[in-house]
């Protein structure tokens, strides 16, 4: 009994640890860093299961977008795997965990433009996610389902499928930087030029000014430069 008590003590410690670098995660991720998120979750992935799920939920997103690269091909699909089923192994004890995998099932499913196979793992990772914050919990950690929804429609051009995913996300989670930055390119896909200057400015003024600027802020830099947004800011009222 001793010994459980002193397992259980240190296990709460080391989560309590882990706090700083899920705030850091999620600081890096806001920022569209998803890679170095993970990277910097790594420190910490035996002592505490909400830090191990979130590197492992991270770590499928990458490297499904980087087998998109390659057609989904069962090589470039390998680290997915490997991820899905490190949260299989969580997946009983862990909603969170079981919200990821299904979102990695709907990422390695688009990583092969299986687009149906993709949107049927969606809806079941979103009426998870949506139970879990219906009942006051979170849902997948770091990046929400609804989130990932939208991008995994964008990826695979969907874009009226995309841009409703990005506006359920914006009902659901709020209109994160995420959200409008989905809503700005799937606006542009669809020759809203107008929707999408507006998005792309509310990105770039919601956008602390320190650190890097990340590529996605340099897109929105450049398409604000098009003649159609500046046309779109000298209609605007001042």
């Amino acid at each position: 009994m001793i010994a459980l008590l002193v397992a259980f003590a240190l296990g709460q410690s080391s989560c309590e640890a882990s706090a700083a670098l899920l705030a850091s995660a999620n600081e890096r991720a806001a920022r569209f860093d998803l890679r170095g998120a993970m990277t910097g979750l790594a420190a910490d992935l035996s002592t505490c299961a909400e830090t191990s799920v979130a590197y492992w939920y991270l770590h499928g997103l990458v490297a499904a977008r980087e087998a998109y690269r390659f057609g989904g091909s069962p090589e470039s699909l390998e680290p997915v795997n490997v991820a899905i089923a490190q949260l299989a192994e969580r997946s009983q004890e862990s909603a969170a965990a079981e919200i990821a995998r299904v979102v990695l099932q709907a990422a390695s499913s688009a990583a092969q433009s299986e687009r149906d196979e993709m949107g049927l793992f969606l809806e079941h990772a979103l009426a998870l996610e949506r139970q879990q914050r219906s009942a006051g919990l979170a849902g997948a950690p770091i990046v929400t389902a609804h989130e990932v929804a939208g991008d995994l429609w964008l990826q695979v051009h969907r874009f009226e499928d995309a841009r409703r995913a990005y506006l359920e996300a914006a009902t659901q989670i709020g209109t994160t930087r995420r959200v409008t930055l989905g809503l700005a390119r799937t606006a542009a896909r669809l020759g809203d030029f107008r929707a999408s200057c507006e998005r792309y400015r509310a990105l770039i003024s919601g956008w602390a000014q320190r650190g890097g600027e990340p590529p996605e802020l340099i897109e929105a830099q450049m398409f604000l430069r098009r003649a159609e947004c500046r046309a779109t800011a000298a209609q605007s009222p001042r």
